[in-house]
């Protein structure tokens, strides 16, 4: 990839001889399966946003494939609030058979730093089964801006402390959590202007109401490219493939800084491991292929297609990196 980057009811799992038939039920055949097989009937994606926004845009794309994978329908289910805790918690606490899944961002990763009392806990009550696709953020500006570098912003910044703004689509997000990870590193003081949402804040950015934006790369991927706004760093390991002019925050003197926004699929707890590793392998096979691969690619994303010890290795390096980013840049905790 162009750059790499939760109290609750408990079930008893299930018994292991209905474990074992279940995973001997599950062999498919030439992608689709028999009358009596998983799934029987529709399986449901819960997305914790509204419809049209990228967590969304990139479900829709997995349940086109997967109802076409397993001859079934798979329905997208929009449940916006608290910071994606809504959704994610109907999940966590939905039956441990494969019907209900939950597609989120890196939100969610982010949740046990900014939320004292989650009524799920990512590590036990819910089971990684996808990376799927991932972006990275970026720092903009206005082309008319005077600022070309992220040179420009520390000097800027440290010229007149206090007094700069940037603007991001809302406390927790990653594009804020990436800012405020380069102010500590930079050792500068911008003030956070947070918008509800990708389209106020890159409205403040173009009519100068605000002249530093941290946005995902695919909320306004077009408009970077058609030059609307001026890209001067991205936040992942490397370039982004289309953006070869743009550096790395990296690159602009700041070692070990990687920082993205990935979109992830997971399932109850106890959910069978038979039903986990068949979800895994069709969704990484359907983002493999080459028309949804560029679909993807278009919309400012980078196949990730990674399985569940991935994600669940990621959720683990990740959370204590947010827990120390919300601490020590003093954003509330609610």
């Amino acid at each position: 990839m162009r750059g790499t980057l939760i109290g609750s009811g408990r079930r008893p799992p299930w018994p292991v001889l209905a474990g074992l038939a279940l995973a001997l039920a599950l062999l498919p055949s030439g992608g689709a399966f028999a009358q009596g097989h998983y799934p029987e009937r529709a399986v449901r994606i819960i997305v914790p946003f509204a419809a049209g926004g990228a967590t969304d845009i990139t479900a829709r794309l997995l349940a086109q494939g997967l109802t076409e994978a397993f001859n079934q329908t798979v329905v997208v289910e929009n449940r916006p609030g608290a910071g994606s805790n809504l959704g994610a918690a109907a999940v966590a606490h939905a039956e441990p058979d494969g019907y209900t899944l939950l597609l989120a961002s890196s939100g969610i990763i982010a949740s046990p730093a900014l939320y004292k009392k989650l009524t799920y806990d990512i590590f036990t009550d819910l089971a990684p089964i996808a990376e799927l696709v991932g972006t990275t953020n970026v720092f903009v500006v206005s082309p008319q801006s005077s600022i070309k570098t992220l040179k420009d912003v520390v000097d800027q910044a440290k010229a007149s402390p206090g007094k700069m703004n940037y603007v991001h689509p809302g406390v927790g997000t990653t594009p804020q959590l990436a800012m405020e990870l380069f102010k500590l590193r930079a050792g500068i003081a911008i003030t956070s202007v947070a918008y509800g949402g990708a389209a106020p804040a890159s409205q403040a950015i173009l009519s100068g109401t605000v002249e530093l934006g941290s946005m995902a790369l695919s909320n306004i991927h077009g408009q970077v490219k058609a030059g609307a706004f001026r890209a001067i760093a991205v936040t992942g390991a490397e370039r982004w493939e289309d953006l070869p002019d743009v550096p790395t925050v990296q690159e602009s003197g700041y070692p070990n800084f990687d920082f993205e926004t990935i979109f992830i699929l997971m399932a109850p707890a106890r959910t069978p491991p038979a039903i986990v590793r068949l979800l895994s392998e069709e969704s990484i096979k359907i983002l493999k292929k080459p028309d949804v691969r560029e679909r993807v690619e278009k919309a400012g994303f980078a196949v990730l297609a990674r399985g569940p010890e991935a994600l669940k290795a990621r959720i683990a390096r990740e959370v204590p990196i947010y827990k120390e980013i919300v601490a020590k840049a003093g954003i509330p905790v609610n």
